[in-house]
């Protein structure tokens, strides 16, 4: 479990493709303390374990069912991607609750600035659709942020300066494709009133 809040900009050393999956090295510094082989490590939002961890780099083995439903497979050396560590029982939850499982692909249509502030605009597919709300959380490319405005086809995220500093936000650039998780808890309410009893 990640709580979306960024805690480096990495940089995709080498990706080796083996068959239908592929193997990616990601040079990092900070998320490589304190992780040991087998940890998980949110790239991009997408929760992946952590192979031949050492202090400056980590790889980690991709299937092709994450090719498939993220981002990831689009990656090439050089790639500025965003690393997290799983939470411990310490960790403060300053996010949301973000498992690194992506539910989508959405597309970034592009940005307005307010001079140290920016408002972004993604469009989601509709599967997704019931999951989003005003208000609510939702995370792209791992990062948590708060849906400021929602229609049918889009919606939009204020980024904060800091947000743009530390994460790959400032080098999208619109018709991007991003990684999209919905709030887990929305998928669990859903799930338990499909089963509820019709006569209660």
């Amino acid at each position: 479990m990640f709580t979306g809040i960024i805690e480096e900009l990495g940089r995709v050393r080498e990706v080796e493709r083996r068959g239908e999956d592929a193997r990616i090295v990601i040079e990092a510094r900070t998320v490589t303390e304190g992780s040991g082989n087998g940890d998980s490590i949110s790239v991009n939002g997408v929760c992946l374990t952590a192979l031949d961890v050492r202090p400056d780099s980590f790889a980690a083995d991709v299937s092709k069912e994450t090719l498939l439903r993220s981002t990831l497979g689009g990656l090439a050396a050089g790639s500025a991607v965003n690393l997290e560590r799983a939470v411990t029982p310490a960790t403060r939850l300053g996010g949301h609750i973000v498992q690194g499982h992506v539910d989508a692909r959405g597309r970034f249509l592009g940005s307005e600035s307010h001079g140290e502030s920016w408002t972004f605009r993604i469009a989601y597919p509709k599967e997704v659709a019931r999951y989003l709300v005003f208000k609510g959380s939702v995370a792209v490319e791992g990062i948590s942020l708060t849906i400021s405005a929602l229609t049918d086809d889009y919606f939009e995220i204020a980024v904060i300066p800091k947000t743009w500093e530390v994460t790959n936000f400032s080098q999208l650039k619109p018709g991007d494709e991003v990684n999209l998780e919905v709030d887990v808890i929305a998928k669990y309410v859903e799930r338990i009133l499909a089963f509820r009893n019709p006569a209660s």
